[in-house]
């Protein structure tokens, strides 16, 4: 099976801080870590640690951030020929402020809104994992590909992404955004509200809402299925969600149901919480294996 991944790509500088920095002060620190990012990049990575046949489609700078993506991309055999080189910009980094005292993120986010795909993708993907990132490029894959499996990681409510998203199979969004598009809160044990949001999004198919430490939640023949998480010491929730839309996507590969493939994906997002970084806190695909099968005996 081959997989696409395309979007977004950036270089996180991760710094962990006891409370949230004071201004007008300097501050040491004492934690912090370096590697590439991105939700599409992430999820690339991951698939491609864990073994699977994925390319990764996206735009860096010719600068030192997007020689260590590059780097680290070929560390996971992740195939980079859609990785495109622009010349007349600069890699978007990212600034990671963890608080320890909250287990809160900040992120401050230098981008180059001028970075657009130019390379035309010439592999017939069997899945396609996108987040609106690259819309011109994207569509046109999706109008070529249309037998392929389509996930989305629908992070931004823009005109373009909930067109995007409207092509795909499974679409996969956080609380935030949800609340953020219908104007309702999600209250997890007020089905009969669950119900009204599930209805506003009728316009998706097989939607995912991602409700962190509670897991996430579906909808199967009109019933509002929650899937739990586990319990974890979380340090760095960044990247949680790349990390989930990945495991997805292997797990929709490996032929589990959505149920199951939710359970999966929560247990993969969760232990990456564990760890400070993204890349470097992805887990042993064995260990989320074992964890997994004793989930399901229970």
């Amino acid at each position: 099976m081959k997989v696409l991944c395309i979007g977004n790509v950036v270089y996180d500088i991760t710094m962990m801080f006891d409370e949230y920095p004071k201004e007008n002060i300097k501050h040491r620190v004492e934690i912090s870590t370096e590697c590439a990012g991105g939700e599409a990049f992430n999820a690339a990575y991951l698939l491609s640690l864990w073994k699977v046949n994925t390319y990764f489609a996206g735009v860096i700078g010719n600068d030192d951030a997007g020689k260590k993506i590059i780097n680290q991309a070929k560390n996971s055999k992740l195939k980079i020929k859609y990785l495109e080189i622009n010349k007349k910009i600069n890699t978007t980094i990212n600034f990671v402020l963890l608080n320890k005292k909250t287990n809160s993120r900040t992120v401050f986010s230098k981008k180059n809104n001028k970075i657009n795909l130019t390379k035309k993708i010439k592999i017939k993907p069997d899945l396609i994992l996108y987040d609106g990132n690259e819309y011109e490029t994207t569509k046109e894959l999706i109008e070529k590909n249309k037998n392929s499996i389509k996930i989305m990681d629908l992070g931004r409510n823009t005109d373009d992404n909930i067109k995007l998203a409207k092509y795909a199979d499974y679409v996969i969004c956080s609380k935030d955004f949800i609340e953020n598009y219908t104007k309702l809160n999600i209250d997890i044990n007020n089905k009969d509200s669950l119900k009204i949001i599930f209805e506003k999004l009728k316009e998706f198919k097989n939607i995912i809402i991602t409700i962190e430490k509670d897991g996430a939640l579906y909808q199967e023949n009109n019933e509002i299925i929650i899937v739990p998480s586990i319990n974890v010491t979380s340090v760095d929730s960044n990247g949680a969600g790349d990390v989930f839309h990945a495991a997805f996507v292997y797990s929709i590969l490996s032929g589990f149901n959505v149920y199951n493939s939710i359970l999966f994906s929560n247990i993969t997002a969760a232990l990456s919480t564990t760890k400070i970084g993204i890349i470097n806190s992805i887990p042993d695909i064995n260990k989320v294996r074992s964890i997994y099968k004793k989930c399901l005996k229970k």
